[in-house]
């Protein structure tokens, strides 16, 4: 998807007044100075009309819960108190899956936005270090959204937090402040077109850029509800998500921002840990069902009236999937560590090599820099230890000096593929598997 801004005359808009009010095409009969005030006048009533129509109904509102969506959401919990329970035991891989979660979802937002990098790179964000393929162009979106996400992460723990106006702004600015033509921190200067690619034709339009302000503002009214009129946490989360995509206050970026707000909302609401909060990864491997689900919901413009069932229900089953996911990974992860500890005790290795042979025996290239990161080292101790494990077989070095990288080696890749396939099942619709076909992965 592409977004498009059209720039235009502050409040007189003379294009589009004139193909409003085309219907009125007897002002060739009139003088030139009384038809361009009538012209004026309309305009004035047009817009005080819209503005009386939308404050009816200014936000999308979320679909009243069912029966169905309610069994949904208590598979969803069900799946997250599990995952809360794995999370909790003092395991140090913990750190590991910790960091990977971090990393794919700032990898999947971004994908969706056509800004794609490895999961090594993903990694190397989410680490503040310097990335192995990407372009330029790319790390700087995916360094900003990086760190937009770590002050979500940030903000999650503040019990004070409040959401305002002002933290939009920053928001948005922390993540396109690379590309001051995209006007970060502010709002979008006038009509804003969502257009297809590579056809170019324009799939959404957001709403005025006079009902912005006002769209914002219960926005933030709605996040900042804590009373009993409030919607579930994760339907809360996805209607912010909703609301601001389909306003589409900024330039550009609106994706990215209504995706880590819903992080954010769900973060705070205590959902589970920060990092294991975000569908941004679920997103991002289902991009077109995404599109598609906020297509129907929106019809191309802004009608807030319409139903937001299926959007729930796509959300629901974002949250369910992944969490899944991330219980199967714990699991995986849990008897990787395990299996390695093993072998790097046999071969009188320390303990903490661990980070750098689990990394490679995943598939990820090793850097110094990362294992000395995780294992909390200086960077002779970090050297010997991966040269160590080149010896004893565990890791096989590539590249030169500073350029030098790690990969595992045959036999501890295997191990890591074997517990995939053992651990790591498909995961239905749950709106269309009944409670008793479908089985959470097990937990150790």
């Amino acid at each position: 998807m592409r977004t498009t801004a059209l720039m235009l005359l502050p409040s007189t808009r003379v294009a589009t007044t004139w193909t409003r009010f085309s219907v009125l095409r007897w002002f060739i009969l009139l003088p030139k100075k009384e038809c361009t005030i009538i012209m004026y006048i309309c305009q004035i009533i047009f817009d005080f009309l819209l503005s009386f129509v939308y404050s009816f109904f200014m936000l999308f509102k979320a679909a009243t819960i069912g029966p169905l969506e309610a069994e949904v959401i208590k598979r969803v919990e069900e799946a997250r108190h599990k995952l809360r329970h794995n999370l909790a035991k003092p395991r140090r891989w913990t750190g590991l899956l910790r960091r990977n979660t971090f990393a794919r979802g700032i990898q999947g937002s971004n994908s969706i936005e056509g800004y794609n990098v490895t999961a090594e790179d993903a990694i190397a964000a989410a680490e503040g270090e310097e990335p192995l393929d990407a372009d330029r162009e790319v790390w700087l979106a995916v360094t900003g959204y990086r760190t937009a996400m770590t002050f979500v992460l940030e903000l999650a723990k503040d019990k004070n937090f409040v959401y305002n106006e002002g933290f939009l702004r920053s928001l948005h600015f922390m993540m396109l402040q690379h590309d001051l033509s995209k006007h970060p921190g502010n709002w979008r200067p006038g009509t804003i077109y969502v257009r297809q690619e590579p056809s170019g034709e324009v799939v959404y339009e957001g709403p005025e850029v006079e009902m912005v302000p006002g769209l914002i503002e219960e926005l933030i009214e709605f996040l900042n509800c804590h009373d009993d009129d409030c919607p579930h946490a994760l339907i809360k989360g996805a209607m912010a998500h909703l609301n601001l995509v389909l306003i589409h206050p900024f330039s550009d970026g609106n994706g990215r921002m209504a995706r880590c707000l819903q992080s954010l909302v769900l973060a705070r609401e205590g959902i589970l840990e920060s990092e294991f909060s975000s569908i941004e990864e679920y997103l991002g491997r289902n991009t077109q069902a995404y599109y598609d689900v906020l297509a129907t919901t929106a019809e191309g413009r802004w009608h807030p009236r319409n139903s937001t069932k299926a959007w729930i229900q796509f959300n629901l089953t974002a949250h369910f999937r992944q969490a899944c996911t991330l219980l199967s990974r714990s699991t995986v992860m849990e008897f990787l560590w395990a299996e390695m500890e093993e072998i790097v005790k046999q071969l009188g290795l320390p303990e903490r090599t661990l980070y750098a042979v689990c990394d490679a025996a995943m598939g990820f290239r090793v850097r110094n820099s990362i294992y000395r990161n995780l294992a909390e080292l200086n960077d002779i101790t970090a050297s010997r230890d991966l040269k160590n494990a080149v010896a004893a077989g565990l890791l096989i070095p590539t590249g030169e000096r500073r350029g030098r990288l790690y990969i595992g080696a045959p036999h501890i890749k295997a191990v890591f593929d074997r517990l995939k396939h053992e651990y790591i099942r498909p995961i239905p619709d749950p709106f269309t598997t009944s409670p008793k076909q479908m089985e959470l992965p097990t937990v150790q």
